[in-house]
């Protein structure tokens, strides 16, 4: 069987970085799997009205592939045509599977094998896990959900045959993909029920459209270089309030966050349900300016956790008040399995040994990417490497540091693989969980995605972007053993 260089699973921005990334450093011979007929990953996928990034754009793109975005906060329609372009320009397409879901991996002592799901085998030397933790969507196990009768789909896969116009819709969920639906649908349905579990802070969203001056202006490489910096660094300050000052956090997001109810929300009721009682920051902060109004508008019930779903029948729900409310549509905006599901296929290392076992209390790697036993097996955007101040984006690319010089280390001693020692793994995981008790995402008084099953804050890094960059750019080889063989010393 033919052995690939590097065979990279996923075609979003994780993998669209690791491939660009291989090719510049000369490693041509890349294949992409990729288990949907398209490639592109997110912003391909995810085509929901309202749908939009909530990083401005200058500074949510690859830091080599800036482009002439229209606006601030691309919509995504712009986003896809962003990630089409990276796709076409650096001819991505012609090393990508389509159609191809991977269902298992398994180090066979010399290289990995991954499966997918139509029985074929793909074997390579190294494998980049870029399925991305944001691609498994989750639909709470509803009672009698299915005895109804109406159209039901998730929002990572929105139905557009359906037309929504004099329509009586639910959205269940209300976090960030929600708050761009609920906007975008409520002036055409009939009736809008929000299920909402929790709520969000929600900021103002600082938008705008550049002008044709601007964009042309955007167009060189030395303002969009400056306007991207300018941006990073605003954006890496909330760090300090996020990490360091419970009190400025309160005293300037979260008064911001106060002033915006009041000035959108009119209701009292109405208001007392959409304030927050945790800390702002504790879960994702939303930026919307059209949010409340269409919450506040006629036609529009907003339920808390005290008017939940407790059931489905053929017609609609029963919520907690004992209410029957009868819908024609229900959409689910109920997120991802982000943690635990992490990745989404069954992995296998040295001697058999199974991720699923070695994540069994909780996701760990070292750097978010590495994992002991799991020798050549790389995580794009793993355990501990979320961001909620800042791109995505940036830390896949800070990722792509120390890849590459794993790889590089490998090729460069004629060597047959590279592990990170298990002590390597576990300093480095116990000061990431050191470090997070000082967040507000572990003590912001919040229950969140960002946790797994075990309690602990798995999504986020608990630190300055920058300082992630540089823990990654430091390639240590006393972590790792290198071995010439395929079984190490």
């Amino acid at each position: 069987m033919e052995t690939t260089t590097v065979l990279v699973i996923g075609s979003g921005f994780g993998g669209q970085v690791t491939a660009i990334n291989l090719l510049r450093r000369g490693i041509t011979d890349v294949r992409i799997l990729e288990r949907r007929d398209f490639m592109g990953g997110t912003w391909c996928q995810n085509s929901y009205p309202g749908a939009a990034v909530d990083v401005p754009s200058p500074l949510y793109s690859i830091a080599s592939e800036p482009y002439p975005w229209t606006r601030m906060y691309a919509e995504q329609a712009e986003l896809r045509a962003y990630t089409e372009h990276v796709i076409d320009k650096h001819r991505l397409r012609e090393r990508t599977v389509l159609g191809a879901e991977v269902v298992a991996a398994e180090w066979d002592g010399e290289a990995w094998c991954v499966r997918t799901s139509d029985g074929t085998v793909h074997r390579a030397r190294f494998v980049v896990n870029a399925s991305g933790p944001l691609s498994t969507p989750v639909v709470p196990a509803f009672a009698g959900l299915d005895d109804f009768e109406g159209r039901t789909f998730h929002t990572n896969g929105w139905d557009h045959d359906v037309d929504l116009a004099g329509k009586r819709v639910a959205v269940v969920g209300s976090g960030a993909s929600a708050a761009q639906v609920i906007p975008a649908i409520q002036p055409e349905v009939a009736e809008l029920h929000v299920f909402q579990r929790s709520p969000h802070w929600v900021l103002p969203r600082p938008d705008r459209v550049f002008t044709p001056l601007q964009r042309r202006l955007l167009g060189l490489r030395p303002v969009q270089r400056a306007l991207r910096t300018a941006i990073y660094w605003k954006l890496e300050t909330r760090v300090i309030g996020f990490k360091h000052s419970r009190r400025l956090l309160r005293r300037v997001a979260q008064r911001e966050a106060l002033r915006h109810i009041a000035a959108q929300v009119s209701d009292p009721e109405l208001r007392a349900k959409v304030t927050p009682d945790y800390t702002i920051g504790c879960k994702r902060i939303i930026l919307s300016d059209t949010l409340y109004p269409a919450l506040s508008a006629p036609g529009t019930t907003l339920h808390d956790r005290h008017d939940g779903i407790v059931r489905f029948d053929a017609t609609g729900v029963v919520t907690g008040s004992g209410e029957h409310l009868d819908l024609d549509v229900v959409v689910f905006s109920t997120g991802y399995d982000a943690t635990d599901g992490l990745i989404p296929y069954e992995v296998r290392g040295r001697d058999g040994a199974r991720l699923a076992d070695f994540w069994h209390e909780f996701p760990r790697a070292y750097l978010g990417t590495t994992v002991p036993g799991f020798p050549n097996f790389f995580v794009v955007t793993g355990p501990n490497t979320g961001i909620g101040h800042t791109s995505a984006i940036f830390v896949i690319e800070s990722q792509m540091e120390y890849l590459l010089r794993a790889i590089d280390a490998v090729l460069a001693a004629d060597a047959a693989s590279i592990e990170v020692r298990p002590e390597a793994e576990d300093a480095y995981t116990t000061t990431i969980h050191r470090e997070m008790e000082k967040t507000v995402w572990h003590d912001g008084g919040c229950t969140s995605w960002y946790r797994s099953r075990s309690g602990r804050v798995i999504a986020m890094f608990p630190g300055f972007s920058f300082s992630f960059r540089r823990l990654a750019r430091r390639f240590r080889p006393e972590h790792h053993v290198i071995a010439s063989e395929g079984t190490p010393a």
